[in-house]
């Protein structure tokens, strides 16, 4: 089922998978924005403790909290993991930013009643939305 960019929009909370401290990468520009935009956001990593002095997480498992949707800033094999983790938490939501997306991924999201979006960028359909 493709996802709806305006039903996505107004959600609360974001994970963003794919974190970087590197502020020159989608990771982090992602993170930012969709915090600048007035979102709760939560940043996985396994590599990173935090980012900005916001704790990062290892995992969607790990989170305090389920997040209403999900950004994925990572290479397609790890987004195939992401989405059947998403499944088995029941994450409803997933964006798949440019270059993260797999067809496998799409699909098995989809079967599973997963709104996907993909071939769209986070950062130009929340950029209105800045504060």
């Amino acid at each position: 089922m493709l996802g709806d960019i305006n039903e996505f929009l107004k959600q609360n909370s974001w994970a963003v998978i794919g974190v970087s401290s590197n502020k020159a990468k989608y990771g982090y520009k992602v993170y930012n924005q969709l915090k600048k935009a007035g979102y709760s956001v939560y940043a996985i990593n396994p590599g990173l403790d935090d980012i900005d002095g916001d704790p990062c997480y290892p995992s969607l498992a790990s989170l305090p909290k389920r997040p209403d949707a999900v950004s994925l800033v990572v290479p397609p094999k790890i987004t195939q993991q992401a989405v059947q983790d998403c499944i088995d938490l029941g994450i409803k939501r997933v964006w798949m930013q440019p270059g993260s997306e797999s067809q496998e991924a799409i699909k098995n999201g989809e079967e599973h009643g997963i709104a996907v979006i993909h071939d769209q960028c986070v950062l130009i359909q929340t950029r209105n939305k800045l504060i």
